[in-house]
C-alpha cells in the first residue's frame, strides 16, 4: 500500500498569521468579483461583453490565490525556534562575507523575502548555514561563483 505523504509547510508564527489574514481578504475579494460577474452577465450578450470577460478573469485569479492559501494553511505548521546555539528554522543570523555584514532570518520557502531580510532554508545560503554555529565559515555556491561567509551571531 502506497501512502502519499504531503510535506509539512513550515511557517513562522508571524507568517502563518499573515496567511490567515490574507485568506479573509481573498474571500472578501471573491464576493466582490462574483458581484461584478453577475452585473456584467445582466448586460446581455456575453460573447462581446468585455466587462463579463474581465470579471470572469478576476474571479479565476482570486479563486487561484484562494486555493493556494487554503493549501498552505491546511498543510502549514508553525515552527517555533529552538533555543540551542545551532542555526535552524527561525534563527536570525549575522554573517560576514569579508566586505559587509548581513542579517537574515531563516524562514520557509513561501515566506522568504530577501528585501525584508528573510531567507528561505532552501536558498543556497540557508542550506549552507543550517546546523552551523557562531564562528564557523561556510562556502556557498552562488550564481556569481563560490563565496565564503563567516557566521558572526545567531539569535
Amino acid at each position: 500500500m502506497v501512502i502519499n505523504k504531503i510535506p509539512i509547510i513550515k511557517f513562522s508564527k508571524e507568517g502563518y498569521e499573515k496567511l490567515s489574514i490574507n485568506l479573509i481578504k481573498l474571500e472578501q475579494q471573491r464576493e466582490k468579483a462574483i458581484e461584478s460577474l453577475q452585473k456584467a452577465r445582466e448586460q446581455g450578450d456575453l460573447s462581446e461583453n468585455g466587462a463579463y470577460k474581465a470579471a470572469r478573469y478576476e474571479l479565476g485569479n482570486v479563486d487561484r490565490q484562494l486555493r493556494l492559501v487554503k493549501y498552505q494553511l491546511r498543510f502549514g505548521k508553525v515552527i517555533e525556534k529552538t533555543t540551542n546555539d545551532k542555526i535552524d528554522f527561525g534563527s536570525t543570523i549575522t554573517i560576514d562575507n569579508g566586505n559587509k555584514k548581513m542579517i537574515f532570518t531563516l524562514v520557509g520557502g513561501y515566506e522568504s523575502d530577501p528585501k525584508q531580510n528573510k531567507l528561505s532554508t532552501y536558498s543556497p545560503i540557508g542550506k549552507a548555514v543550517i546546523g552551523k554555529k557562531v564562528g564557523e565559515t561556510v562556502l556557498v555556491q552562488t550564481p556569481s561563483g563560490e563565496r565564503k561567509f563567516t557566521i558572526i551571531s545567531v539569535k
